[in-house]
Parts: structure tokens; sequence; C-alpha cells
């Protein structure tokens, strides 16, 4: 079922009320990577959720990730052709072997713990 309207402006109110970590705005923007890649185990109102607080905090700073990626993000949304879909690829596996596991694993059981990701997703 898709995210409701106003579901997701209570989303992009807790997005923009949250104080992430640098590195955990790095991790929603490696998320996007794989939903792009088509590689996120994640059910798809996990997906849209991720998005939505996406869109909200992609203009903060990252640790690792910076604009390039977001430029990427963006014309990736857009339409992928054979091209930019092995773009996508390699910053995927780029994003994936600087974010450590132990640091995504933690960042998204926190946003279960907070109930914005639902409980029985793997990703």
């Amino acid at each position: 079922m898709a995210l409701a309207e106003d579901e997701k402006e209570e989303l992009r109110t807790w997005a923009a009320n949250t104080a992430l970590e640098p590195v955990h705005v790095d991790c929603v923007t490696a998320i996007m990577l794989k939903i792009l890649d088509g590689k996120c185990k994640m059910g798809q109102r996990e997906k849209d959720t991720i998005t939505v607080v996406y869109d909200v905090v992609k203009i903060r700073a990252g640790k690792l990730l910076g604009q390039p990626i977001h430029d990427l993000i963006a014309e990736a949304r857009q339409g992928m052709d054979e091209a930019l879909v092995e773009r996508v690829y390699e910053q995927r596996l780029y994003a994936e072997t600087m974010i450590s596991r132990p640091i995504m694993k933690g960042f998204k059981a926190g946003l279960r713990a907070e109930g914005i990701l639902g409980g029985d997703n793997s990703e």
C-alpha cells in the first residue's frame, strides 16, 4: 500500500526536525542508491519512506558521500539508460564499502525503533 499524503507529511516533518549525524545522511543516500539499483530488499512502503526522508535530508552534509552522488540520484530518478544503470551500480558499491555494516544496521534499527520503518524488513 502506498503512503498516504498525511503519512508523507509526517515523515517530512520528522526528517526536518531530526538532527541526523552526517554518517546517517550517508546511510539514507546509500539506501536510495540501493533502491535505484534494484538491490534494496525493503518492502515498497519502506522504500517510499526512505525516498520521502531522502528528499528532505539530501541537502544536509554527509560524512562520506557528497553532492556528486546526489546529482547522480537526481539524474537516475528521471530515468536510466544502460550507462546510468552502471554508474548507479558503481556508486552503490562504493557507498556500501564506505559505510560500515554496524553503522548501517544501527541506523536502520533506530528508524525501526522510532516507528519510521516497519520492523519486518531485513534491508
